[in-house]
């Protein structure tokens, strides 16, 4: 049996199940191991039970803070 508790880093973070995986996706969203709830700047709340939440980086995304793949349409230059 595996103990649920998180135990503290060397880091001084958090070790366990209040730990998420954020990965970076060049040109596009955040992807966070959810679940999540997201606390935007107005101090509203959103939460998603999903197991990967896609989160809009580029801020062109109809579902705000969530990604629609909005950043796609983008135009790209090659600068």
């Amino acid at each position: 049996m595996t103990d649920p508790s998180p135990r503290p880093d060397p880091e001084g973070g958090q070790q366990g199940r209040d730990r998420r995986r954020v990965t970076v996706v060049p040109d596009g969203p955040l992807l966070i191991e959810g679940p999540v709830e997201l606390v935007l700047a107005d101090g509203t709340a959103v939460e998603s039970d999903r197991f990967v939440v896609a989160v809009c980086a580029c801020r062109r995304s109809k579902r705000y803070p969530f990604c629609d793949t909005s950043h796609r349409r983008r135009v790209r230059t090659n600068e």
